[in-house]
């Protein structure tokens, strides 16, 4: 017995000694895990990615009212585009305040985020509204011949990835302001937007807090299950005159081919599933309509089950939160606004 108990003993110590080596090792070596979301967003960094040019921001008084003031501006996001924006802020605050970005949806501007960019400033942030690509003043030729364009020669993708370069680069220069707080900056995004919102906060760490609105899928389950009709109606004209000019039906295989040269990689390794849990751990609040057929809820959760997974690995479950309005379709309604504004209040704490 006395043997037997030494020989346990033993065995114990060399187990906490083994043990212990293991966890050193297991804390200084990335798990697959890691290196695969880290390779993920190389990548989709490489193919936004493009030369950068100085900022040159440019700056006019848009207005004051209501307690708070309005400052008109554009920057460089490259050689050959500048992104018009408005920053709405308190008018008598001093020092610096946490930033968020707001993003518009297909066909709207940043003008129609102004009043969501006005209650958050009324919170005591600094709001940040811009003009996606061909929208707003941006309007140089039309959305739909830039995705037809981008569909037959490959140079650009202004369906979602071009204006997610323009996020990074507005926060380069939200970053330069002496009204603003570098580490804490969010963006909420509605529909185009939303999906802008979680593929940026996906590329981009410094993006403290992310609220995507109505566009959190998986373009995948949508292709697989025949469900791609609505998400495809957002940009019909430019994606039935791309089968037209190729001679072929406009199904779920063309829709591949298409996304193939427009939005690359947006079915599969830079789908949903896979974006979400790039943002983990930071906040993340997904809202979504229960009834909405661009994102259809299958597809949700596909996409928040996956973030959820991610979440609860890197132990901060209360960090991310799905949000699905009940009997809503493609829309956010103001309670969901609300807690829109309470989760960046919550997590960017504007004093």
């Amino acid at each position: 017995m006395i043997l037997r108990a030494r020989i346990v003993f033993a065995l114990d110590v060399f187990s906490v000694i083994l043990m212990t080596c293991l966890f050193s090792y297991a804390q200084s070596k990335p798990d697959s895990g890691s290196l695969d979301l880290a390779a993920t967003r190389s990548r989709f960094l490489k193919i936004i990615d493009r030369p950068r040019v100085p900022l040159d921001p440019q700056l006019r008084p848009a207005g004051t009212a209501r307690g708070l003031t309005a400052t008109h501006f554009t920057f460089a996001a490259d050689a050959e585009e500048r992104v018009p924006g408005i920053v709405i802020r308190p008018e008598k605050s001093a020092g610096r305040r946490p930033a968020v970005i707001v993003l518009h949806g297909t066909g709207d501007s940043k003008e129609g985020m102004l009043d969501l960019a006005s209650e958050l400033a009324a919170r005591g942030f600094v709001a940040v509204a811009i003009d996606g690509r061909y929208h707003g003043e941006r309007t140089k030729s039309g959305y739909d011949e830039a995705i037809l364009r981008a569909y037959k020669t490959g140079k650009e993708h202004p369906f979602l990835y071009d204006t997610v370069w323009d996020v990074m680069r507005l926060i380069d220069y939200v970053e330069t302001r002496d009204d603003v707080d570098p580490k804490r900056i969010g963006v909420i995004g509605i529909s185009k937007g939303g999906m802008e919102t979680y593929l940026a906060a996906a590329a981009d760490t410094r993006i403290a807090v992310a609220v995507p609105c109505i566009s959190v899928q998986s373009f995948r389950w949508a292709l697989d299950n025949n469900r791609w009709q609505a998400r495809v109606g957002t940009i019909q004209p430019a994606v039935q005159e791309a089968a037209q000019s190729d001679r072929v039906a406009l199904n779920a295989q063309f829709v591949r081919t298409f996304y193939d040269r427009v939005v690359p990689g947006i079915y599969s390794e830079f789908d949903g599933p896979a974006m979400l849990p790039l943002i983990a751990p930071r906040p993340l609040m997904v809202i979504n309509g229960d009834s909405d057929s661009l994102t259809p809820l299958a597809g949700v959760m596909l996409a928040a089950n996956s973030a959820s997974d991610a979440y609860a690995k890197a132990g901060a479950k209360e960090k991310f939160v799905l949000r699905v309005q009940k009997d809503t379709g493609h829309s956010v309604n103001g309670d969901s606004l609300r807690a829109a504004i309470d989760w960046f209040v919550s997590w960017l704490k504007p004093s």
